[in-house]
């Protein structure tokens, strides 16, 4: 705990929101390209970018080049480390779940091998939502606002509670997408929150890995609904990506789920992609996808899913 005022720099999108959601957004002094929310966020000075802008790429094209970065053992992060020295942050939030989404091992090690005064470093590391859960009373307890860190996990957990107790009439087979090219499977949190909000998750397993998958493995496991949550897509380019690319596929618009206009585009960004306090509005978009009817009396986002 550290209970003076102190200098947080935050690697890690997720970790920036619960830092504003706990009252702390004054002591953050540094932020990453990713951490666009809440808006504030994006008023930061910034310490780390991207090397590539994935906006001018498609979904095969940034599966590409991040393959070909991590081949040659380059990074897909540039850390401004003059930037990062004349902050002199007392703390560094980071993760350890997916190299790819977030700054990583390379970058905190780099940081504190430049920096004169050693920050705290703090992992988070969450694969379910669980995890999630017990990393806001982590951080609160690190940044002395524990109190504020408990209320927060209460309400959350009256949400999730909510959405896991109603009484659905259907389990529908539901298949998460996470990339478009190629395929991968949706990981970590991703087959817990469908199993919450009263559905059969296919294909992956809740505190695993994402991984490839083929258009074969789909056919054969033949959802009832099919979700396309591309990492760090929003809803609009979710579904531009879909159609320039799937509807092309045979076997794609065979599926049963194509012809009976059950696939869904979500915003990945906000609400599913990172390990963030918005999860639980993720599971609250997937009730209104999975059971439009049990969940009508569920708010959420009016952007936050659409058919494709």
């Amino acid at each position: 705990m550290i209970t003076d005022h102190m200098r947080i720099v935050s690697f890690l999108p997720s970790a920036t929101e619960l830092v504003f959601e706990l009252g702390a957004q004054d002591d953050l002094v540094g932020v990453t390209h990713e951490c666009s929310y809440p808006e504030q966020a994006k008023l930061k000075q910034q310490v780390i970018s991207s090397v590539f802008d994935p906006n001018t790429l498609t979904s095969l094209e940034i599966d590409q080049k991040i393959t070909q970065l991590v081949s040659t053992g380059q990074s897909i992060f540039k850390l401004n480390e003059e930037a990062l020295r004349n902050l002199k942050p007392d703390i560094i939030i980071g993760q350890g779940t997916c190299a790819v989404c977030s700054a990583y091992t390379n970058e905190i090690t780099r940081a504190l091998e430049i920096l004169e005064n050693k920050p705290i470093v703090e992992i988070m590391d969450p694969h379910n939502i669980d995890d999630i859960l017990s990393s806001i009373t982590t951080i609160a307890r690190r940044l002395d606002r524990e109190k504020q860190g408990i209320e927060l996990t209460k309400a959350l957990q009256k949400r999730i509670h909510d959405v896991k107790n109603t009484n659905y009439s259907t389990r529908p087979k539901t298949l998460c997408i996470e990339w478009v090219e190629p395929f991968f499977t949706a990981g970590h949190w991703i087959p817990q929150m469908i199993e919450i909000a009263g559905g059969t998750n296919l294909l992956s397993k809740s505190g695993e890995h994402s991984r490839k998958m083929t258009i074969d493995e789909v056919v054969s496991a033949d959802p009832d609904i099919i979700i396309m949550m591309p990492c760090g897509f929003d809803v609009n380019r979710t579904r531009s990506e879909c159609a320039d690319s799937l509807t092309k596929n045979p076997k794609w618009i065979n599926l049963r789920a194509f012809k009976t206009g059950n696939i869904y585009a979500v915003d990945a960004n906000a609400y599913f992609s990172k390990p963030s306090i918005r999860t639980v509005t993720g599971i609250e978009i997937l009730a209104k996808i999975l059971h439009p009817e049990e969940s009508s009396m569920i708010k959420v986002p009016t952007d936050s899913f659409s058919k494709i």
